[in-house]
């Protein structure tokens, strides 16, 4: 049996846009796995009330916050604005899940487990032995396999599961990974920040999870994310084989990169604007 998850120092972030039906449950179920945790709702602007759902919970418990942004820019910077942030609040495991149920919370008590065992990223990942997936058609089964066999290929990475968005970071991993210097969005931003892991040394351990797909609102996969991601990699491997970039860089240097976007930090019944 698993020894009863420590949250102490964790941060969770958790991008938002339109899960207003999901974000009060969900939120709810995290903290009866692991009431010690902080949870950090990056809301991109949602014309659903999203970001409303999460204030009015605010009042009731102290470690829910919120950031909210100007406007819808993306999955990736909406990540990084919320690591970030957790970081200087003195996190000393920093993660990010899905705010649909498609990333069960108690699994994150597993995940939490592989960092006390000595991991630096835990992953939650699909593709391991007990893991797998559930609600999906097969065109989604094939397309998600087969993206993850062509990045683990190409890029020559151990990781079964690159694509996951559901992880955990020890923080000294995070600081020496600078995910701000990604310039990618979606799926690519996912396996590049793996690779970066792969390549810097870190230990990456793959925790089994069952991922179900959502039951309400509407998924944010498309055809440009997808294509978006497949670019990514066919320029990440060109440039391991030449040393070269076709095109514009994927990533930058240590400093670079961290304009993520406007926000506003909301902290129980007070606001203030922070720079992203």
């Amino acid at each position: 049996m698993m020894p009863q998850a420590n949250a102490d120092g964790l941060w969770l972030v958790i991008p938002t846009y339109n899960e207003a039906e999901n974000i009060v449950p969900l939120l709810s179920a995290i903290l009866q796995t692991l009431p010690k945790a902080h949870l950090l709702v990056v809301d991109d602007a949602s014309p659903d009330g999203t970001a409303e759902r999460v204030a009015a919970m605010q009042r009731h418990f102290e470690r829910v916050h919120l950031l909210r942004r100007t406007g819808k820019l993306g999955y990736a910077t909406a990540i990084v604005t919320g690591l970030e942030f957790a970081l200087r609040q003195g996190a000393t495991i920093v993660g990010h899940m899905d705010a649909d149920f498609s990333h069960d919370p108690k699994s994150l008590p597993a995940l939490l487990h592989a960092l006390r065992r000595g991991a630096d990223i835990a992953i939650g990942s699909r593709y391991v032995a007990g893991g797998g997936v559930v609600g999906w058609s097969l065109f989604r089964r094939i397309l998600s396999r087969g993206a993850n066999f062509l990045v683990r290929a190409a890029l020559n990475l151990p990781v079964k599961d690159s694509t996951s968005g559901f992880r955990l970071y020890r923080r000294e991993a995070l600081q020496r990974l600078a995910l701000h210097r990604l310039r990618v969005e979606g799926y690519g931003f996912l396996f590049l920040s793996t690779a970066l892991a792969v390549w810097n040394g870190l230990k990456v351990v793959e925790v089994p999870i069952v991922f179900a797909d959502r039951k309400r609102g509407k998924s944010k996969l498309s055809r440009r994310i997808i294509a978006e991601a497949a670019l990514a990699l066919v320029k990440v491997w060109l440039w391991r084989r030449t040393g070269r970039w076709w095109g514009k860089p994927l990533w930058g240097g240590r400093d670079e990169g961290r304009q993520t976007g406007d926000g506003k930090w909301d902290e129980g019944q007070g606001t203030r604007e922070r720079e992203g």
